[in-house]
């Protein structure tokens, strides 16, 4: 088994409700086990800021599923919530996006699957609720999630309610 942490985001339609549903489908998938769940976040646009506030959230998963077949089951769960990938899509408007973030310490570089995500330790949004779930995880060549966090600004990052 190993401990998984994944990373959502959604700011179409009604984000919060999207990513609590989320959180819930995941602890549902197969082989797997939901260990903690952060609370949300609304987080202004980053790249295309012409866009919706995201509404972020991280959840540590154990899980015994390779990280291929995880990514699979997350690509499967953001299409059960609507989510339609776009060739030349980037930080554009979504209903779902699912990021593994950590795969134990593990560093696959896979076509499809770069572990730990690539720039997971230049992203507040990300490593804020990352934090709440897994701050001793280790982000393999960069130090713990609450190292990497207490070198970010995160101001603008807000936690909302239930």
């Amino acid at each position: 088994m190993v401990v998984a942490c994944i990373g959502l985001g959604a700011n179409l339609g009604d984000a919060p409700a999207t990513v609590r549903a989320a959180m819930q489908a995941l602890a549902r998938l197969p082989d797997c086990r939901l260990l903690a769940a952060s609370r949300l976040y609304r987080t202004p646009a980053w790249g295309n800021e012409d866009q919706p506030d995201f509404i972020n959230a991280a959840v540590a998963l154990e899980t015994g599923l390779p990280a291929p077949t995880l990514l699979e089951h997350l690509l499967r769960t953001e299409q059960d919530f609507g989510r339609v990938r776009l060739p030349d899509e980037r930080w554009g408007p979504r209903t779902l996006d699912l990021d593994l973030l950590l795969y134990g310490e593990q560093v696959i570089d896979l076509p499809q699957l770069k572990v730990p995500h690539l720039h997971l330790h230049e992203r507040a949004f990300a490593l804020l609720p990352l934090a709440e779930v897994a701050p001793e995880a280790v982000i393999p060549g960069r130090g713990t999630v609450r190292g990497a966090l207490a070198a970010m600004k995160t101001c603008g990052i807000e936690p909302i309610g239930g």
